[in-house]
């Protein structure tokens, strides 16, 4: 299935996929026009590769345990540091940073069920999202998280392809782990902060999966 949030790229990006197959059909040298139908095939194919939503099953023990922390994004852990959170937590905190390649889901999903406390969009620039200092200069939005056993800070990122982010939460609203609330496009990176008393259950270089690889669990 493909993600709502994708669908005026879809559209487009059909629409030019099939009018270089139609200009490639009316060109007479052959050369040209395998070329012009072989890009519109190619951008078709990545395009409904690109924004594609599968649906997952959401691991029951964190649907049944609320201090379970899964990944908000598809990609692969570049960064697990430990910093000063002035935004949200406002406290020393573990950073998971997950950078996504062009080939990964986009669509992101709550890495814990709870209330949003707080959530802020800040504009900015277009570094490469693997770059440390993408996490503070990039386009994101600012998502923080809390239930009984704690709270989570989360950030979409653009990279330096990526220029749109979309999200469908607000401050106030209530999530469950695992449920869709947005997408950042072509290249991004997601940063996930808990406090320094979690207990980290992945490493850097490791491949995870919004809504099922477990990142962290928040001591209770």
């Amino acid at each position: 299935m493909l993600t709502k949030y994708g669908t005026n790229n879809i559209i487009i990006m059909i629409g030019a996929g099939i009018i270089l197959i139609v200009i490639g059909l009316f060109i007479n040298k052959l050369w040209l026009s395998l070329i012009f139908e072989i890009l519109g095939i190619l951008l078709i194919l990545f395009t409904l590769w690109f924004f594609r939503d599968p649906d997952r099953k959401i691991p029951d023990y964190a649907i049944k345990d609320k201090s379970i922390v899964l990944s908000p994004a598809d990609g692969k852990v570049v960064e697990i540091v430990e910093e000063f959170e002035s935004v949200y937590l406002k406290e020393k905190c573990i950073r998971i940073s997950i950078f996504l390649s062009p080939l990964d889901v986009h669509v992101n999903r709550s890495p814990i069920s709870g209330k949003i406390e707080y959530f802020k969009y800040n504009p900015g620039d277009y570094l490469v999202a693997y770059h440390p200092k993408s996490s503070l200069a990039n386009e994101q939005t600012h998502i923080g998280i809390a239930n009984e056993y704690g709270k989570v800070f989360f950030k979409q990122i653009v990279g330096i392809l990526a220029r749109r982010l979309v999200w469908d939460i607000k401050e106030g609203d209530s999530l469950t782990v695992g449920q869709r609330f947005g997408m950042m496009k072509f290249g991004s990176r997601m940063d996930v902060s808990v406090r320094t008393n979690s207990e980290i259950k992945v490493k850097v270089g490791e491949k995870v999966v919004a809504g099922i690889t477990q990142l962290a669990q928040i001591s209770k």
